[in-house]
C-alpha cells in the first residue's frame, strides 16, 4: 500500500499550491486513493476520496476544498453532487463523460488506468469533468491520451515498470507528459514526488 506526499504548484510560474499527503491500495475489485491536502502555510485545505472499479470506472469520488464538497459516480455517463459552503443548496449535475479529473494526481491514475493506450499505438480521446479547487465548479474537457513508452528499470525491491504518457488538451491543443509507475505519478505538470515510504503498486492484468 504506497503511502507518501506530493508538492502541487502552478505548472506556468511555480507558485507552491500545497501538499498532498496520499495512501492508496490495489485489489481484485478495483483501486482506492485517498489524501488530505495542506496550504503552503501547512493548514488543512482539504481532501480526496476516489474509488475505481477494475476497469477504471469511478465508482466513488468524494472531495472536499475549503467549505465545498462534491460526491459523483458512475451513472448514466458521470454524475455528482457539489454542495455549496452554507450546506443549503446542493446541485446535482450530470454528463455524458467517460470519468473525473481535477488537480489531485489521483486523476492522472485513474484516466490511465480507464484508458489503457497500446505502447507506441494512437492517442486514445476521453471526456472528462473537471473539479479543481478552491471552488470545485464542474467542467467539462476532452483530452487525448496516448503511452509513448514504457521502461524498467532496476531497484532494491525489484523491477520498476514506468509508463511515459502524452497527453494532450484537444480545446488548446497543448501537450504534456505524465510520468507512471503502478499507481503512483512519478512527474506531471504541477505535480512532483516529494515522499514514497513503500513501493508502487502494480494493477492486476
Amino acid at each position: 500500500m504506497p503511502r507518501g506526499r506530493y508538492a502541487l504548484h502552478d505548472p506556468y510560474d511555480h507558485t507552491p499550491l500545497g501538499e498532498e499527503h496520499f495512501q492508496c491500495a490495489t485489489g481484485p475489485t478495483g483501486w482506492r486513493y485517498v489524501a488530505q491536502l495542506t496550504s503552503p502555510s501547512g493548514e488543512h485545505a482539504g481532501s480526496v476520496d476516489l474509488t475505481v472499479d477494475a476497469l477504471g470506472r469511478p465508482v466513488r469520488l468524494e472531495l472536499h476544498a475549503g467549505s465545498w464538497r462534491v460526491r459523483g459516480a458512475t451513472l448514466d455517463g458521470v454524475t455528482w453532487v457539489r454542495t455549496d459552503p452554507s450546506g443549503e443548496h446542493a446541485q446535482e449535475g450530470q454528463a455524458a463523460a467517460h470519468s473525473f479529473t481535477g488537480a489531485s494526481p489521483a486523476f492522472l491514475v485513474a484516466t490511465a488506468r480507464l484508458l489503457r493506450p497500446a505502447t507506441g499505438g494512437p492517442p486514445v480521446r476521453t471526456r472528462l469533468v473537471a473539479f479543481t479547487p478552491p471552488v470545485l465548479a464542474p467542467r467539462t474537457l476532452d483530452q487525448s491520451w496516448a503511452l509513448d513508452s514504457t521502461e524498467a528499470h532496476a531497484t532494491d525491491s525489484g523491477p520498476l515498470t514506468v509508463e511515459h504518457y502524452r497527453v494532450g488538451d484537444l480545446e488548446t491543443g497543448e501537450e504534456h507528459s505524465v510520468h507512471l509507475a503502478g499507481d503512483v505519478v512519478l512527474a506531471a505538470p504541477g505535480i512532483e514526488l516529494e515522499d514514497l515510504e513503500s513501493p508502487p503498486s502494480a494493477f492486476p492484468d
